[in-house]
């Protein structure tokens, strides 16, 4: 399993939330004195990464259960050539 983070996904998730929290503590409408809010039409890039930022997507909460109970047991088999494997895997690739 190859574990990587999406920094633009991070930059998209915290400009969100901080333009939604900037929005809701002042209390700000709509330019013009709040007749009609403007139109904005997302890319499908965008709504993609919108659409990941929830949370379901994040975690397989089943995995980890079951992670931590093979733990617990002593009956979790750890395959260091695999993980050293994807390891050098993700060097060579961030090295193109």
């Amino acid at each position: 399993m190859k574990i990587t983070s999406n920094p633009l996904k991070s930059q998209l998730a915290s400009s969100i939330a901080a333009t939604r929290n900037a929005r809701s503590a002042s209390g700000a409408k709509p330019a013009g004195g709040g007749e009609k809010a403007a139109a904005v039409d997302l890319s499908s890039a965008a709504r993609h990464l919108a659409a990941l930022q929830n949370s379901e997507h994040d975690i397989d909460v089943a995995k980890v259960q079951e992670l931590r109970d093979a733990i617990a047991s002593g009956q979790l088999k750890i395959d260091t050539s695999r993980i050293a494997g994807g390891l050098i895997a993700s060097a060579r690739e961030l090295l193109k």
